[in-house]
């Protein structure tokens, strides 16, 4: 691989931190639950609000780049580290976008579907500009794939696994802050954990030939 074509696929995993991040922004303004990883992160903002979403994504990222450290030890590549910068590249462009759509109305039902569904459409894009990239992996399922990599277990099936795992913290962690009432984990939440994966499946079908190009060319 090139350096041309190697700076070609950092700059659209970046392009793709920030369209996920919209995604994620526009999701949590809808206020009918997040997508299971970014879940924990927002119970613990809806608690400790002196740190943003932002803030508390970073520090969820990081807790799951720790672990991929512990579980891979000397298998862990330098390269992994780059997780790192992009994390906090991720936290704070979702406070910026929680910046840019906090003005869109949500006071009825409606829209707050249309901002999760919205939400979840960007996503799905933002992840399927990811996969093409094929730089970097974002900390969840990098951490995932230490897990299937020393369990010889399927990457697949432990991604799910994982995802409610992620849900099942959230709601614990709102009932140990919020005597015993769940919130930040809705209805949003599921259709997010059932449609993400589709329409990453779309948009990279989609989109991956001629990226491609424009990236080898």
């Amino acid at each position: 691989m090139s350096k041309k074509e190697l700076i070609k696929r950092y700059v659209l995993c970046i392009v793709s931190l920030f369209v996920s991040a919209l995604g994620v922004a526009l999701t949590k303004h809808g206020e009918l639950g997040m997508s299971p990883i970014s879940s924990v992160s927002n119970i613990l903002s809806l608690k400790f609000t002196q740190l943003s979403l932002g803030n508390w994504l970073i520090i969820w990222n990081c807790m799951l780049i720790a672990g991929q450290i512990i579980i891979l030890r000397k298998k862990f590549r330098l390269i992994q580290f780059l997780q790192i910068p992009l994390s906090f590249l991720f936290g704070w462009f979702t406070d910026i976008c929680m910046m840019i759509v906090k003005n869109i109305p949500t006071d009825v039902y409606i829209m707050k579907l249309i901002m999760v569904i919205s939400g979840i459409a960007i996503l799905g894009f933002g992840i399927s500009l990811a996969v093409t990239a094929d730089a970097i992996m974002n900390s969840g399922e990098a951490f995932v794939k230490a897990v299937s990599d020393v369990s010889g277990k399927q990457f697949g099936n432990l991604k799910i696994v994982f995802d409610i795992m992620c849900v099942v913290l959230s709601i614990m962690l709102s009932m140990i802050f919020f005597k015993m009432k769940i919130f930040g984990t809705r209805e949003g939440t599921l259709i997010s954990a059932l449609f993400t994966g589709i329409t990453v499946k779309f948009f990279t079908k989609l989109t991956r030939q001629p990226l491609e190009k424009l990236l080898t060319k």
